[in-house]
């Protein structure tokens, strides 16, 4: 099931003011003092933003910037390659800059005239239902740090690099950008945590993890493959399901590893219909019938009391 905590590392705010980023063993930064300080100091800069004050500009490195276009130089021809034609459009229409690492302001500034969306700054995690809440309202909560520098084309957790050029093409589809949307709303329908698992664990395996029929063809058009150049070189090897909700909203998953099972619509119009229709319609008790209809299915074990 989905675990938002388990994507972020966690940030603290001491009592002198200072910020620290708490890193996994396994984080490639997590030795680096000058990684955790900048990681830090970043961190606290969204920390101490209030809403509806200019975003925080960011004072990107020259090794930063590099970072940056590495990535989107190897990201580029895969998404010609591997990309449904949705998100490569939608991606030209967007136009970011694969030179220096843009500012959330500058992002907005180019995705609100095309679908109306705006980014906000987050220091990692956000509560889940205040993240789907704003998705709700066309907000996006993004981070604003890099990966490290030693491995350019890897990250063990969400971001800059994700949430924007993952992300943000992504909503520069009007009709992605509407099912993102819809799945903001949804969760200010439902009460329940199980409800709002269950959301967010189809939006995992849709706008995250999607993939999509297009002239014979499996293509990606979820974020989570489209940021990571591993995602894309396997994903096309994996078991492909066809949409279906109960099993997109039970399914366990790894995210520490290549997604193995992933679910496939046929067009965006069954897209749309499917789960676009789901996160218009979904309440608590669309959500308890589904994940019942799992067990029945045995899809998932029944809860014990």
């Amino acid at each position: 099931m989905f675990e938002e905590g388990q994507l972020y590392s966690p940030v603290t705010q001491h009592d002198d003011g200072s910020v620290e980023v708490h890193l996994s063993d396994n984080h490639p930064g997590r030795n680096d003092a000058h990684y955790l300080a900048r990681r830090g100091e970043i961190a606290g800069a969204a920390l101490a933003w209030t809403r509806g004050e200019p975003i925080p500009v960011i004072d990107y490195t020259d090794a930063e910037h590099e970072i940056w276009r590495t990535v989107s130089h190897e990201l580029a021809p895969k998404h010609e390659k591997y990309a449904h034609s949705e998100y490569v459009v939608a991606k030209h229409a967007l136009g970011l800059p694969t030179e220096h690492v843009p500012q959330l302001h500058e992002v907005t500034e180019r995705l609100e005239p095309i679908t109306g969306w705006t980014y906000i700054a987050a220091p990692g995690l956000v509560p889940l239902r205040d993240f789907y809440g704003d998705l709700g309202a066309k907000t996006f909560n993004s981070t604003q740090y890099l990966r490290h520098g030693s491995e350019p084309l890897y990250t063990p957790e969400p971001d800059i690099i994700h949430e924007v050029i993952g992300h943000g093409n992504q909503l520069a589809s009007p009709r992605f950008a509407r099912i993102t949307e819809a799945a903001g709303k949804a969760s200010l329908r439902v009460e329940t945590d199980e409800a709002m698992k269950f959301i967010a664990d189809v939006f995992w395996f849709s706008m995250e993890f999607g993939v999509m029929r297009e002239h014979g063809e499996v293509k990606a058009y979820g974020a989570g493959i489209l940021s990571s150049t591993g995602e894309m070189d396997e994903f096309g090897h994996m078991e492909h399901r066809a949409l279906d909700l109960a099993d997109m909203g039970t399914l366990n998953y790894d995210i520490t590893h290549y997604q193995p099972i992933l679910f496939c619509a046929e067009s965006v119009d069954e897209l749309e219909d499917v789960v676009g229709t789901f996160f218009d319609e979904v309440d608590d008790d669309l959500a308890a019938k589904l994940r019942a209809e799992a067990v029945e299915r045995g899809l998932v074990e029944a809860p014990t009391a």
